[in-house]
């Protein structure tokens, strides 16, 4: 135990003021708190005040000098009584909630004061409080009276009370010392209070209380713990303790296994430990400056203890021994071992859980949010958090108990084969039976209180076996009430809300309603889907077929009300007055409304209201329901004596005579009640009319002789026609009239036609010939025949005669045969009785007289009994007429199979074999499974003993009889057929096991993949296909992954090497925590770091940076951005986490820029770098000068004079001499200038340099000119370097005129120097530019056209752009093919640009420039493919096709497939067409097929297996193609045909090449449809050389066969009329009607080698010679295996062709894979055996996997 201070509800006070009193509400709701101000506090649980009020002295005039001495709340939490000073106890009502207005309900006015006061528990109108005269008085709330308990003999003051925790006895401390102990009552009226004085305490008892003991303590210091007797069992002696003064308050805990005890500044905390028995001191708490503890309450729950001392403090403690939570649902707090307050969280609804014997709670477990389970070392506990009922029952510890919870009012318990009823709210077992059936619809409690005049009910239905049901009274110590016998299983049972009627269904969908009072039982529905009670009433809701079927009254069930439905009944909802059936309609959901009047109707006869069921009825219109109603009503008001109702029910019904009848017995009770009183009705008159209402005649009549009223019995028997009865009366009462009455009697008898009754008072009269004459009148002749017999008389001939007449025309030919055996006429006895079925009696007369037809006898006998179906009697008669088989057939029609056995067993085998299934069928019902086997086994019919086994589950035994007696195949088929059932019920291991049995490895991995229990499926796997385990690894792990289990997934990814899934679905799920794990674990130090820096990016900014640094890979991941091109985030993080690294980041981007062409972004990079000079050098590398120069001039003004060297030596290379002289000369670099003219041996160019700038240079440049012109005899004609020269002089002397004429003069005639005639010519342009402009546009034509003839174009343009002439300048730029130029020139300008586009596309044409035709797109594209095609580069031409649309494209395959099918190459076709595409028009359909037929005809020695493939491609695409277009069906069934021929085939060649022969075989077996595409002599020589390779040489043996008849007939004249036997292939679905080949598939040498080969075959007789079949799936019969249809006319059942083999696939082994876009069906076996050895689909030829 925890004390934990919590909270303070009333602070404390400046002075002295003493908490006198403190008390909880039973509820737990409200805590009552006074100190000596007068002043009650009212607080909520939780401590927060929510009223006050003052209270009242008893003289309202007087001084209110007096304090409150106790305060205790009623045990319903309503009142709370306050014991005062002033000599008075008040009552105070307070109501439920804070708002009610409070009053003083009750008063009790004393002579002496009030010292002490409680109200003890369940005692709601009784309180007990002590008087300071010693006195100890009871108030009785009710008659607002005090009356005395007790008086101390001495008179002395009551100091303390305390109540037991049961609230059946109180205690009193007095001022002596004394304690006394006082018990109340056990019942009503029973002895007086009883009183003792248990002990004498040794000082005043002050703090006194009673929990699991009495605890007392006083002044000495002494805390005293007492039985309920007196004894002392402990004590704590604190007296040697000076800081311990005086014991002023005492409390126990609800629980009453932990005690309190206050005293000054402190409070000491005492628990009882069971296991030692004792009081332990667990605590003490002290409280500074708290002064005496005056006042101690435990909340009700046991969860708080509120503490109240002298200042008026009250302070409040959390009491727990520990707490926990539950689901997240509930809380647990064990406020005590044996004490736990339950909440509910989300509601906050509290509940304490409180073993009422003391025991430890071990464990608790709450179902379905609300019923709650506990158990302690000898109980167990159980509740309803809704209605708040608690139960504990005694239980054994350890037993594996079940609980269901249907019933809200019961808790059903099954453990050991036993079924436990435990009511809510009492702590005994209901009832207990033994049952193995536990399901919830096989077991129905009802639990229902009495109300009213109805009583309560407690009933128990269930099975005590599969076809009895019994139900049992749970009031009356589990009663048997009923046991209903059924003779088909029974599968769901319910009883009504009063446990009146049962309903229950049979396997057979049969519904049954049983009445229990009656015993009677009605089948109500003869197939029923759904059935249920309406919630609340007696009303049937049923659903047959598409009715809904309702029964209002379940007393007249052939009264049903039925309301056509679609759909199915899923639900009864009643809620608001309104009763709706839910229907199921698939899309909608309908709801059909019940008439409520009549349910309520129901209601009110449960609770026996009959005249509110009346007022229902009464307003409804008389239908059949109601009728039915108003009849129950009349019924059940009769039982009851409730007359009245019962007339208004029969005058509602129109029932005229007992209106009228029950009308005079209520006037009779009317008068009766105001002779004698009460209410009439038992008056005997009108209970003797009652009873004659109900035919109870002999009550009646008891009711009637008891008063003398011997006429008035007598002519009731009359009134009712019972004369008989009359008479009798009448003679034992000796009636004056007992003649008379007989008279009449035989008069009415006669006159009303009832000779027989007439006849036998004749016969009572010994008239025996009035009675005969009577008997025959009356049509019973038997009657007089045994008047005849009976007495022994002489009777005439004529007579007898007339009475055998009538005895055989009333068919009575046993009482015949008996008179006519009493004649003496033993032969026609004889025929009388064997006619009259009589035997017995015949079988006598005959062992008497007739001992030769005994035999016959008992043979008619035992044919007449089994016609009456009297079985079992006929048997030991076919004994004796020798007739076994009849014998056997009957003893076995009665279900006596011991007896059928036994004669069996004198059988031969070959009769005797029939009959053992039959005996054997029936001993498997009865569960006798060993005898049944026995029996199966004598019939052969092993295969049924093992089914019987294993529909009983005896899985050992029927492995037993398979091993002994099934085949291989029975047995593998066997396990197959257990095996999916277990897995239909979830038994994974006993399929598992089938499976293996089987050899079906596969279905078992698929069903623990399907189940989705993996480590199981790699198991198998690991097992039986390892190849295939990494594969399968990745399967569960994407599973798993899909599930969101990604540790599991993480698992299998590792298992399977395949990491980076595990990294990335982590990634996905954003658990970078986990993929950076496992990409350490994995991958290394390089894939952690991707991972940390995908991360950062995905965490972005600051956080991301904080990231890898703490991970320490800020720097790697920057570096790895930027190598990875990502400088968003690069610089992201830099700036985040590393600005040291900013310029290089900048730097990096910039370069990265440049190489991508964006040149303005990198010059802002590299500025950003502080790296200008590299982007001065990015220009300079462009050769964009004024790029370089702003840079340089802006950022690194020494980069200028670079500039412009660079700029001039580009000058230099475009021969721009003087451009380049004027940049060498403003980068002061005159030496670069003159090396630039001394390079090009421009010689007066140097010399002019020299002279202006390098004068030192002169001299050497005359000598190097001089020698130029001596030595170049290749440069130039002399001639042309003087005219130079002279221009040269023109120029110094300013004569520009004669110096441009004199440089024009210069043509390519007078030099081969293109370079000097260039440059001749552009400084005359300069000349005319600079100082003719009048004739600069003709200088500059001239010398544009010059330049243009010598192939100078680029320098042409640059003329007219220095004059800004733009035409000119693009016109010699197209020119000279250097189209670029002209369209940065041309700019926008839209008419430059269409000159420039023309002048680019004559030039590409005119120089057969495909490629840049083609990469100019639109109608160039076109011309470019049609050079291509010309060329015939056909690469080239599908490139372009291919960007111009799968049309083109399929129109250019076209055009290449047929030139090359005109070239004889067909392989070549397919294949453009397969890689191509290929076109849906039928102008080309002749092609395919041409190309197809081609390929397939190819002879042995040209066939290449690349070629099939591709024509198999090309098809699946035309195919594909026509599958979606309008094209006739003819020609695409064609089509398909040709490409299944060349599927088969090329699939073939592929499994061959991987060693699969089966798979080979196969496909070619299935390419035995289209002979006639495929070449006939081919296609069966393959397939015969296929399964000889495939180890079947019987197929191989047929195919061979048929290939060597073909080339017989091949060498025929006339082949096409040569004829071939076709029986073997008769009903297959290989084609007959072929045209035979007339070219031959293979050598005459491996023909010859076949036709040995098939010779050798069949001499081996071993090899069966006929085509494999197999068992059609839907008629059972056998037919070709390869057949897609089955042959028989009767079934002609289609079945889906594997796309692996082509083979018919089985239901059982057909899977689907839709992996690649296309769904294709095939054999499970054969689709593994090829993604095995391929990996792809054998049709899309995409990526595949194994299914199982």
């Amino acid at each position: 135990m925890q004390l934990r201070y919590l909270k303070n509800v009333l602070p404390a006070g400046d002075s002295i003021q003493k908490v006198t009193s403190l008390t909880w509400s039973a509820n737990n709701g409200k805590l009552a708190a006074v100190t000596t101000d007068k002043v009650v506090y009212l607080f909520d649980e939780n401590g927060e005040r929510k009223d006050k009020f003052k209270t009242k002295a008893a003289d309202p005039s007087g001084p209110s000098t007096y304090i409150v001495r106790s305060m205790a709340f009623s045990p319903d939490s309503t009142k709370l009584a306050i014991a005062q000073s002033d000599n008075i106890v008040f009552v105070y009502r307070l109501g439920e909630s804070w708002t009610e207005k409070k009053s003083i309900c009750n008063k009790f006015p004393q002579q002496v004061s009030i010292t002490c006061l409680v109200w003890p528990k369940d005692r709601p109108n009784e309180i007990v409080f002590g008087l300071a005269d010693g006195k100890v008085k009871l108030g009785d709330l009710i008659k607002n009276k005090p009356y005395t308990m007790y008086t101390h003999p001495d008179g002395s003051y009551v100091v303390s009370l305390a109540a037991s925790p049961n609230g059946l006895s109180v205690v009193s401390g007095h001022l002596d010392g004394a304690v006394f102990k006082y018990t109340f009552p056990t019942e009503d009226g029973g002895a007086g209070m009883g009183h003792t004085q248990i002990t004498v305490h040794p000082c005043v008892p002050y703090a006194l209380s009673w929990g699991g003991c009495i605890g007392a303590a006083g002044n000495d210091s002494k805390v005293v713990f007492y039985d309920t007797s007196g004894r002392e069992i402990q004590s704590y002696d604190y007296s040697a303790d000076e800081s311990v003064r005086e014991f002023s308050s005492c409390a126990f805990n609800p629980a009453g296994d932990t005690a309190v005890f206050g005293c000054y500044n402190r409070f000491y905390v005492y628990c009882h430990n069971l296991q030692r028995a004792s009081w332990d001191e667990i605590c003490v708490k002290q409280i500074d400056n708290f002064y005496s503890v005056s006042a101690l309450a435990w909340k009700p729950d046991g969860s708080k203890l509120v503490v109240g001392g002298m200042t008026g403090a009250v302070d409040v403690y959390d009491a727990c021994v520990r707490r926990h939570g539950y689901k997240g649902k509930f809380e647990f707090t064990y406020v005590s071992k044996s004490s736990v307050i339950v909440k509910t969280l989300k509601t906050g609804m509290r509940i304490v859980l409180k073993s009422v014997y003391g025991y430890e709670i071990d464990r608790i477990n709450i179902y379905q949010d609300r019923f709650l389970i506990a158990r302690t070392a000898t109980t167990l506990l159980m509740g309803n958090l809704d209605s708040c009922k608690l139960s504990e029952v005694p239980w054994g510890a350890g037993a594996a108990e079940k609980f269901h919870f249907e019933n809200e009012r019961a808790c059903i318990v099954h453990c050991a084969g036993e079924l436990h009823i435990v009511e809510y709210g009492r702590n005994e077992v209901l009832g207990t039976v033994r049952t193995e059936h536990m399901d919830p619809h096989l077991i129905s409690v009802v639990v229902v209180e009495a109300r009213g005049i109805a009583r309560e009910s407690k009933k128990l239905a269930y099975l005590v076996d599969l076809h009895t049901v019994r139900i049992q009274d749970l009031v009356h110590s589990v009663q048997t009430v009923a046991t209903v016998n059924h003779d088909t299983r029974i599968d769901w049972l319910e009883l009504n809300q009063r446990g009146t009627h049962l309903l229950f269904r049979d396997k057979k969908r049969h519904l049954h309603l049983y009445d229990i009072s009656k015993q009677e039982r009605t089948t109500l529905l003869n197939y029923c889907q759904y059935v249920q009670w309406v919630p609340g009433g007696d009303v049937v809701v049923a659903q047959s077929r598409n009715n809904l079927c309702v029964w209002y009254s379940v007393n007249t069930p052939d009264r049903v009300t039925m309301v056509p439905i679609k759909g199915e009944v899923v639900d009864i909802e009643r809620a608001a007055h309104r009763t709706e059936v839910i229907v199921d309609e698939g899309i909608n959901t309908v709801s059909y409304a019940l008439d409520e009047s009549l349910i309520y109707f129901g209601a009110a006869l449960e609770d026996q209201d009959f005249e509110h069921a009346a007022e229902i009825l009464e307003p409804l219109e008389l239908t059949p329901e109601t009728e039915a109603q108003w009849m129950q009503l009349a019924e059940l008001a009769l039982q009851n004596n409730q007359v009245v109702i019962a007339e208004r029910c029969y005058a509602a019904l129109g029932d005229i005579a007992k209106t009228r009848f029950l009308h005079k017995i209520v006037k009779a009770a009317t008068k009766a009640a105001a002779e004698v009183g009460g209410d009439g009705y038992e008056s005997f008159a009108v209970r003797s009319q009652l009873a004659q209402l109900g035919k109870q005649w002999h009550v009646a009549e008891s009711l009637l002789l008891a008063q003398g009223k011997v006429n008035e019995a007598i002519q009731m028997y009359q009134d009712a026609q019972r004369w008989e009865d009359a008479i009798r009366v009448a003679e034992g009462s000796h009636h004056p009239d007992t003649e008379g009455i007989k008279s009449r009697y035989y008069k009415y008898l006669l006159e009303s036609g009832q000779e027989e009754k007439a006849g036998a008072v004749k016969e009572r009269e010994e008239d025996w010939m009035g009675a005969i004459s009577l008997y025959l009148k009356g049509g019973l002749p038997a009657r007089a025949a045994q008047v005849v017999m009976g007495v022994n008389l002489s009777w005439d001939n004529a007579l007898l005669d007339s009475i055998l007449s009538a005895l055989a025309k009333a068919g009575l030919y046993e009482r015949a045969g008996e008179l006519l055996e009493h004649l003496g006429r033993s032969p026609e006895a004889l025929t009388s009785f064997r006619r009259g079925h009589a035997y017995r009696k015949a079988i006598d007369l005959a062992r008497r007289e007739f001992q030769g037809s005994v035999i016959q006898i008992e043979e008619e006998w035992g044919d007449w009994l089994m016609g009456q179906k009297q079985m079992d009697g006929a048997i030991n008669h076919f004994i004796e007429a020798g007739q076994s088989l009849k014998a056997i057939e009957a003893a076995i029609g009665c279900r006596q199979f011991a007896k059928a056995a036994g004669i069996i067993e004198y059988l031969e085998p070959g009769k005797a074999l029939p009959y053992y299934k039959r005996i054997a069928q029936h001993y498997e019902s009865t569960r006798h499974l060993e005898e049944a086997e026995r029996y199966y086994i004598k019939a052969d019919m092993a295969m049924d003993a093992v089914d019987m086994y294993s529909r009983a589950g005896k899985w050992d035994a029927a492995q037993k009889v398979a091993r002994g007696y099934l085949t291989d195949a029975e047995m593998r088929a066997f396990y197959r057929k257990k095996a999916r059932e277990f897995e239909s019920t979830h038994k994974w291991k006993e399929a598992e096991k089938a499976y293996i049995q089987a050899e079906e490895q596969d279905l078992a991995i698929a069903m623990y993949k399907k189940a989705k229990q993996f480590e199981h499926m790699l198991r198998l796997v690991q097992t039986y296909r390892k190849e295939q385990l990494t594969q399968a690894q990745l399967l569960v792990a994407q599973a798993l992954e899909s599930e969101g289990l990604l540790r599991e997934a993480e698992k299998h990814y590792g298992d399977a090497k395949d990491w980076k899934s595990a990294v990335q679905m982590y990634r996905t799920q954003g658990m970078w925590e986990d993929s950076l794990r496992v990409a350490k674990v994995y991958g290394g130090a390089a894939a952690s770091k991707q991972v940390a820096y995908a991360w950062a990016i995905t965490l972005g900014g600051e956080e991301g940076a904080t990231l890898l640094k703490k991970l320490g890979l800020l720097d790697q991941a920057i570096d790895y951005a930027v190598e990875s091109g990502a400088f968003a985030q690069a610089f992201e993080l830099t700036r985040a986490g590393l600005k040291t690294k900013l310029p290089e980041v900048h730097l990096k981007y910039a370069m990265f820029l440049e190489d991508e062409g964006r040149f303005q972004e990198a010059e802002a990079e590299f500025i950003a770098a502080s790296k200008p000079k590299e982007a001065v050098d990015m220009y300079v590398h462009g050769l964009d000068w004024d790029a370089a120069m702003r840079i340089a001039e802006q950022y690194d003004p020494t980069c200028i004079a670079d500039i412009l060297i660079a700029q001039a030596r580009a000058a230099v290379e475009r021969k721009a001499w003087q451009m380049a002289e004027g940049l060498f000369l403003k980068a002061k670099r005159p030496d670069l200038c003159l090396k630039m003219y001394r390079d090009a041996k421009m010689w007066h160019d140097a010399l002019r340099i020299a002279e202006d700038y390098l004068p030192g240079k002169v001299q050497e440049i005359h000598l190097e000119l001089a020698s130029a012109a001596s030595n170049s005899s290749s440069s130039a004609p002399a001639g042309a370097d003087s005219v130079v020269a002279k221009a040269k002089a023109f120029e110094r002397n300013n004569d520009y005129a004669r110096a441009i004429e004199a440089y024009l003069s210069l043509t390519k005639n007078d030099t081969a120097n293109f370079d000097s005639l260039e440059q001749c010519w552009e400084q005359a342009a300069s000349l005319a530019i600079n100082y003719q402009r009048h004739r600069m546009h003709d200088v500059v034509n001239t010398v544009s056209a010059r330049l243009v003839d010598i192939q100078r174009f680029q320098a042409a343009a640059e003329l007219h752009e220095g004059i800004d002439d733009v035409q000119g300048a693009i016109r010699a730029y197209c020119q000279g093919a250097l189209f670029d130029k002209a369209r940065v020139l041309a700019g926008s300008n839209p008419t430059l640009t269409k000159y420039i586009d023309e002048q680019y596309n004559t030039y590409l044409v005119s120089n057969n420039q495909a490629e840049a035709l083609a990469a100019r797109g639109g109608a160039q594209a076109q011309v470019a493919i049609e050079m291509y095609a010309q060329r015939d580069d056909w690469v080239k031409v599908h490139e372009l096709a291919a960007l111009q649309g799968p049309e083109a494209s399929a129109l250019y395959a076209v055009r290449h497939a047929e030139r090359r099918f005109k070239q004889g190459e067909y392989a070549e076709a397919a294949t453009v067409f397969a890689q191509h595409g290929i076109s849906n028009n039928a102008a080309y359909f002749e092609l395919y097929r041409a190309i197809a037929l081609a390929v397939l005809s190819a002879p042995q020695v040209e066939r290449r297996p690349e070629a099939e493939r591709s024509l198999r491609d090309m098809l699946l695409r035309l195919v594909t193609l026509l599958g979606g277009s309008t094209t006739r069906k003819g020609e695409l069934e064609d089509f398909r045909k040709l490409y299944l021929a060349a599927h088969y085939i090329a699939t073939a060649h592929s499994a061959e090449e991987k060693g699969l022969h089966d798979l080979a075989a196969r496909d070619l077996t299935s390419a035995l449809r289209y002979v006639g595409i495929i070449p006939a002599d081919r296609a069966f020589y393959e397939a015969g050389v296929a399964w000889r390779k495939a180890g079947k040489l019987s197929m191989s043996f047929v195919m061979l066969n048929r290939y060597l008849d073909l080339t017989d007939a091949m060498d025929e004249p006339d082949s096409s009329n040569a004829s071939i036997e076709n029986a073997d292939f008769a009903n297959t679905d290989i084609p007959y009607d072929f045209v035979i080949p007339q070219r031959s598939y293979v050598s005459d040498d491996e023909r010859e080698e076949v036709r040995n080969l098939v010779l050798e075959i069949s001499m081996d007789r071993a090899v069966e010679q006929a085509l494999d079949t197999r068992t059609c799936e839907s008629c059972g019969g056998q037919t070709y295996e390869a057949n897609l249809v089955c042959h028989n006319h009767s079934c002609k059942h289609r079945s889906e062709a594997c796309v692996v083999t082509g083979y018919p696939v089985p239901s059982h082994e057909r899977v689907v894979s839709k992996a690649n876009g296309t769904e294709v069906v095939a054999i499970r076996d054969h689709w593994n055996t090829w993604v095995q050895a391929f990996s792809t689909c054998p049709v899309t030829g995409g990526a595949a996997m194994p299914m199982y």
